[in-house]
């Protein structure tokens, strides 16, 4: 993905909203049209987040009401799942300098927004240790993605509480993250694990799931070369 805001317009990417929108933050770019992802730039153009977009109009109804604004935020016709990779508070104001983009690269910290409020956002540990003091419950690690963590998962949960969102860690440092939504959705870029392979990366199952219909994830990887770099141990 590009990573300043001249190589998304140079990619094909249009801005869709800039600094100063009521529930977002930065200057937000998609491409062909296909919410998936959205891409976030600073007000010096260096990458400062990601989003995704759901249609308001899906067949199953989901998002569930309790996950409207908390954390998928409605705008317009769509709900908007976002993390932001710099300190919120930075990305409108001063943004980050060259040589800040060239020391740090894609950003220093993860953030999730979690209502309409973006500064409000939720700062992810970087190192897995910190993470047990959290509602973040360990699954498993599945080879080039790293250790999955879910938020407050458990066997029988109703799936009307499942978030979103998972976390990855490699040797302990937090990795990757990703989107989990319980929709079908028809980007290419999303997956749509089976339910046989639920397993694989999530302890426990929450048994909602198997009957959820089908799941579309996508992952966002922070290192450079996942397929290599990132080995079950």
């Amino acid at each position: 993905m590009p990573r300043t805001e001249s190589e998304a317009k140079s990619s094909g990417f249009t801005m869709i909203s800039g600094c100063g929108h009521a529930n977002f933050l930065g200057k937000r770019y998609m491409k062909n049209n296909d919410p998936a992802v959205i891409l976030i730039y600073d007000v010096n153009g260096y990458i400062a987040g990601i989003q995704a977009g759901l249609p308001t109009t899906l067949s199953n109804g989901y998002p569930p009401a309790n996950l409207k604004n908390h954390p998928l935020v409605q705008d317009g016709d769509k709900f908007y799942m976002t993390a932001y990779f710099v300190s919120p508070d930075s990305i409108c104001t001063h943004g980050r300098t060259a040589g800040q983009f060239s020391s740090q690269g894609t950003g220093t910290d993860l953030y999730i927004q979690n209502s309409t409020d973006p500064m409000a956002s939720i700062r992810i540990p970087h190192q897995e240790s910190a993470i047990g003091s959290t509602a973040w419950v360990k699954g498993h690690c599945f080879p080039a993605m790293g250790v999955h963590y879910w938020y407050a998962a458990t066997l029988d949960m109703s799936c009307d509480n499942f978030f979103p969102v998972f976390l990855l860690y490699n040797g302990g440092v937090l990795n990757a993250f990703g989107w989990a939504f319980q929709a079908d959705l028809s980007s290419s870029r999303f997956e749509h694990p089976t339910t046989s392979s639920f397993a694989a990366f999530m302890n426990p199952v929450p048994q909602c799931l198997y009957n959820a219909g089908k799941l579309s994830t996508l992952h966002i990887y922070l290192n450079g070369n996942p397929q290599t770099d990132l080995i079950c141990n």
